[in-house]
């Protein structure tokens, strides 16, 4: 069942899509080469404490960390540990927050300290694709409407789109439906309404699309070895033009309203 957000709970969104905007952007600036994967969850366990949220990963499934980093060839959900980010990696930092009872659930990829000239293409895309999705969450359009638009953007630019981890909804629970695919499925679509919210996130390979989970159980990594990224946001589909919740200024309004 699709859950259409009134505008108190809309409010609750946007609170919570604030602080987890906020930590993924202090997080962010705070990767240097050296830090160890260990070292970065920590410091976003404790940013997300700073504002009053909790992570909305760590015990979800049992999954052990804060935050999702994946280094690399690492697709999605890469645990913390000892490994240490050098120059010229790339990482992808995936961050939920829940804040006052709604969850905020937002990425980025970023290069540390620098990246190849294919690294940074693979960022690019990623990040374009992620907008050109957010273009079609209109009211009236179809989620198969923001699939086509990140599909046809990554793979018009020579790249692949992960098929077996896709978007969804998102609200007080951090799974809703519906599921929000970055490529075109031969099924059925819901349409968009207004009250929906959605957290659009393209999986981007420069290679092949294949993935693999390692015998952690968690982290997803390419088959043939070659970078992915990964971007996110969460959205509300309004009556008109899609708002992004996942911003910071949403984060500083409620501090100022406090």
């Amino acid at each position: 069942m699709i859950i259409l957000k009134n505008e108190r709970e809309a409010c609750g969104m946007r609170a919570a899509g604030g602080v987890a905007s906020v930590v993924l952007r202090e997080v962010c600036a705070a990767i240097a080469p050296g830090m160890s994967t260990r070292d970065i969850d920590n410091y976003a366990a404790a940013r997300i404490k700073n504002y009053g949220g909790k992570s909305a990963f760590l015990g979800y499934r049992k999954y052990p960390c804060h935050v999702c980093l994946s280094v690399n060839n690492e697709v999605v959900h890469g645990l913390a540990g000892d490994r240490r980010v050098q120059f010229g990696d790339i990482i992808s930092i995936d961050v939920g927050v829940s804040y006052e009872g709604f969850i905020g659930d937002n990425a980025r990829t970023i290069a540390v300290g620098g990246c190849d000239v294919l690294a940074q293409k693979l960022i690019d895309v990623t990040e374009k694709s992620l907008y050109e999705g957010i273009g079609q969450a209109l009211p009236g359009n179809r989620v198969v409407d923001i699939s086509r638009a990140i599909q046809n953007y990554v793979e018009g630019n020579g790249f692949s789109v992960v098929r077996e981890f896709v978007g969804h909804g998102v609200g007080r629970s951090m799974h809703e439906e519906p599921q929000v695919p970055n490529f075109v499925e031969n099924k059925s679509s819901p349409r968009l309404r207004a009250g929906m919210t959605l957290a659009i996130e393209p999986m981007v390979n420069a290679g092949s699309a294949d993935v693999e989970i390692l015998r952690d159980g968690w982290t997803v990594v390419t088959k043939d070895g070659n970078v992915s990224g990964h971007f996110e946001h969460t959205v509300l589909i309004t009556e008109s033009e899609p708002e992004i919740l996942t911003c910071p200024e949403n984060c500083q309004l409620r501090m100022q309203a406090g």
